[in-house]
């Protein structure tokens, strides 16, 4: 009987003693309800689209021998006016707010002699991360502005790593060995950004309360500007329209 009552206030005392901690738990908090924005909407093409130039991979049979119907350079791409691969992204607003970058690399695939997506968007000090799934030897070589230049070869199933460490709106990368292959890399020191999918739509949550210059960016038809404020627990609703002749 001693024994069974020392082992019960044993017990008692290890539930009182973990009464007092906190409990932390792994991944994201608990939503607590907090007054957080959301900005979202649509980025638009009004006017006829000029055709993309069809690619020819010729130099490569390895390459052209993936594509048996002819491919186009994917430039301008629109779902009725919705526009694909436009970078919708807050530009200011945030103040000094500083953000961790993930854990997770960004995979852009070399596949079928092409850069796949076309248009990313990453954070700085965020791995890139870009993997050959062709039969043949390519390589990566962006080509920033506000970063360091790099260029790396990769032979058919290699992959290779590399890093941004500060911001830029976007940074062209091509493939020396194929020069049809081309792709963009935006970088944001924060995380409210997107690249519009085919119906050319977008949402940001999760922002902080607060007055923002939002824009959305096109690797041919330049950059749109807006201001937005946007009050706690509030959802705002924008659109961007791009103009046939507009940009480069």
């Amino acid at each position: 009987m001693k024994s069974k009552y020392i082992i019960c206030v044993i017990a008692l005392l290890v539930v009182v003693s973990n009464a007092g901690r906190q409990v932390v738990w792994a991944g994201p908090p608990a939503s607590t309800g907090n007054s957080s924005a959301t900005i979202k909407g649509v980025v638009k093409f009004e006017g006829v689209a000029p055709k993309s130039k069809p690619i020819n991979m010729a130099a490569d049979p390895s390459c052209a021998k993936q594509h048996p119907m002819p491919i186009s350079a994917p430039e301008i791409l629109t779902d009725g006016n919705g526009l694909q691969n436009a970078i919708v992204f807050v530009a200011d607003g945030l103040g000094d707010r500083s953000f961790e970058p993930p854990s997770q690399p960004v995979v852009i695939e070399q596949k079928g002699c092409m850069y796949q997506p076309h248009v990313i968007a990453m954070r700085a000090n965020q791995k890139l991360e870009v993997v050959n799934d062709d039969p043949t030897t390519h390589n990566i070589h962006p080509q920033p502005a506000n970063n360091r230049e790099w260029n790396k070869a990769e032979p058919p199933g290699t992959r290779v790593e590399d890093t941004f460490t500060r911001e830029e709106i976007a940074i062209p990368v091509k493939c020396n060995v194929h020069p049809w292959m081309r792709s963009y890399v935006a970088v944001f020191k924060h995380p409210y950004f997107v690249v519009t999918g085919k119906d050319g739509s977008f949402d940001l949550n999760g922002l902080p309360p607060g007055t923002y210059i939002l824009k959305a960016w096109h690797e041919k038809l330049g950059t749109a500007t807006q201001q937005v404020t946007v009050g706690a627990n509030e959802s705002k609703t924008v659109q961007f329209v791009f103009k046939s002749g507009q940009g480069s």
